[in-house]
């Protein structure tokens, strides 16, 4: 009961922004893995530019805020994982990237 106690009291217990954001933000995390399986046609190069350097940001943010929070960075880290993850899908169905394999096959 001690330990729940400390937690619930703590500095990024549930009583605050530090607990609360990282839970709500999980919901980007959850939306980028829901649409691995959508075409890239339907991925904005746009709005997944725009999360790519809001997620980037919020990494540095949860680093230099003191207390450091943990489970913000990481979400965001995740984040940022699955929108570079989209963002390659897109650039590859806009001729932007091109496989390596179809470089050396064209030449």
């Amino acid at each position: 009961m001690a330990s729940f106690r400390a937690f619930w009291n703590s500095p990024v217990g549930p009583k605050t922004t530090h607990f609360w954001g990282p839970i709500a933000n999980w919901g980007f995390v959850a939306a980028g893995l829901a649409d691995l399986n959508k075409p890239p046609e339907m991925i904005s190069g746009n709005m997944t530019g725009a999360m790519c350097v809001y997620s980037a940001l919020f990494m540095r943010f949860a680093w230099m805020v003191q207390p450091r929070n943990y489970p913000l960075f990481a979400c965001h880290a995740s984040n940022e994982t699955v929108q570079l993850y989209h963002f390659s899908r897109w650039a590859k169905a806009q001729g932007l990237l091109s496989e390596k394999k179809e470089e050396a096959s064209s030449q």
